[in-house]
């Protein structure tokens, strides 16, 4: 399946992980066996450097699995060799972005704050362009536009058949902020509106007379969550992804999303509902519409 092949490989590292634990092998003993560096075997188990299947039958082997086991995780990596839509997009696509890409299109709960930008799933192609110029001065239009196409095709996972449930608190700063000019904005704005009317996202401004709040501490964020396997049980654990200039981080712990799932409550608590959010929208849309 394309849209999910960053997550057979994040699956199948975390359950050799778990057959090294239970073979009682430290990740030490456990590259010296396979004859791998530390580092090697770090970027194994958490999904960040691709095996071949003959490679997971020589790790099964030494973890001693189950020949069940080992056929099932034989099959999870030649999964992972399936290409994902967004390889196409080359250097367009953000570096270590791919990973985000596959947990994104394999979420069914997408909670996010967002405190600076329009989120990438709402954004016009304009307000792509414009910051895409600003974060990459001097790129060739014909890259930019590459840019811009891969963001517009991101945001297809909104209109799916069974399309994730979107949750989305919006700083107020982000609408006050003029990204583009006039015209960019009011644009933007109305389309906030009309992705706000889908009823599988529910969008809120936190406002800037709320004072302070959690998301003043975390900055942006974005929290998944994951559909249930046949057996009940999700494959991948939520996920709290956040960007920043350099790339950007991950946390999976329970501990970890935990603060991040209260912190989004807390965010949730004192943003307006969505009939107050769309008002302050619509006024927003026409006064830039009026500049």
């Amino acid at each position: 399946m394309q849209t999910r092949s960053t997550v057979p490989r994040r699956q199948l590292g975390r359950n050799l992980r778990r057959l090294r634990e239970e073979a009682g092998l430290t990740v030490r003993a456990a590259a010296a066996r396979l004859d791998r560096s530390e580092a090697t075997m770090w970027r194994i188990e958490t999904g960040r450097t691709p095996l071949r299947p003959i490679d997971v039958q020589a790790i099964c082997t030494v973890y001693g699995a189950p020949e069940s086991i080992t056929q099932a995780l034989v099959g999870l990596a030649q999964e992972t060799k399936t290409p994902a839509w967004w390889q196409s997009y080359g250097d367009a696509v953000p570096a270590g972005f791919n990973v985000f890409a596959g947990l994104e299109q394999a979420a069914s709960q997408i909670d996010m704050y967002e405190s600076d930008l329009m989120p990438g799933l709402l954004q016009t192609a304009e307000y792509v362009r414009v910051i895409s110029q600003a974060h990459y001065p001097g790129m060739p239009t014909a890259e930019i536009e590459s840019r811009v196409r891969f963001r517009m095709e991101r945001q297809a996972l909104l209109a799916r058949p069974v399309p994730p449930t979107l949750r989305v608190a919006l700083s107020e700063a982000v609408v006050l902020r003029p990204v583009g000019g006039p015209h960019v904005m009011a644009a933007q704005l109305a389309h906030l509106v009309y992705i706000a009317a889908l009823p599988t996202v529910t969008l809120r401004v936190v406002p800037l007379a709320a004072g302070v709040h959690p998301g003043m501490l975390t900055s942006a964020f974005v929290l998944m969550r994951f559909p249930p396997s046949p057996g009940g049980v999700a494959d991948e654990p939520p996920t709290a992804y956040g960007d920043t200039f350099t790339g950007g981080w991950y946390h999976d712990k329970m501990a970890e999303v935990s603060q991040y799932e209260r912190a989004f409550a807390g965010i949730w608590s004192v943003a307006l509902d969505e009939d107050a959010t769309l008002r302050v929208l619509a006024d927003g849309a026409r006064r830039y519409g009026e500049s």
